[in-house]
């Protein structure tokens, strides 16, 4: 599913802001599934969910939607050895509130954009998303992952990213 040059130009708006902080793109320098980034990971499940919301045609705070999967994975430490990372249980049970903390110290986040980061590892983590944009980013993020983990690379890169949200004429400098 293809983007309007109007939904191009809205989505590249909700994360510019982001994309410019120095704390967010530390992570370029994390691995998040055989050798895609996890800024990379993180703009791509920010893309999928947005196409999935306009797909659903459903009442969603698509700005906020967009933020939160944009900082779902906002954790600064190897997942792999666990070097930086605070706490003792298993990675997939805690990065999400590690996310989250992250995000709240380096970003005014709102409620939905919390839940958002909060609740995206559902089902591992017991509490549903309570709202359309938490499942959506869910959804979105487990298919950018299996796509990842399969090295289906193709429209999963930044580059290609950027092409896309440039083509039609929007200038994005993802």
């Amino acid at each position: 599913m293809g983007l309007s040059k109007i939904e191009k130009i809205f989505f590249y708006g909700c994360i510019q802001e982001a994309l410019q902080s120095y704390e967010l793109n530390k992570l370029n320098h994390f691995v998040q599934h055989r050798g895609f980034n996890r800024l990379d990971h993180c703009i791509a499940v920010a893309l999928i969910s947005y196409k999935l919301g306009l797909l659903f045609d459903i009442d969603i705070d698509a700005r906020s939607m967009i933020r939160g999967a944009l900082m779902h994975d906002f954790y600064l430490y190897d997942w792999r050895n666990q070097t930086g990372r605070k706490g003792g249980m298993f990675h997939c049970f805690t990065h999400p509130q590690e996310a989250c903390n992250t995000a709240a110290e380096h970003f005014e986040i709102n409620s939905l954009e919390q839940n958002i980061i909060l609740r995206h590892m559902w089902p591992l983590t017991v509490v549903p998303p309570t709202c359309y944009e938490a499942l959506i980013v869910s959804l979105a993020d487990k298919y950018c992952t299996i796509k990842e983990v399969l090295r289906s690379r193709k429209n999963f890169q930044r580059t290609a990213i950027i092409a896309e949200l440039n083509s039609n004429g929007s200038k994005a400098a993802v």
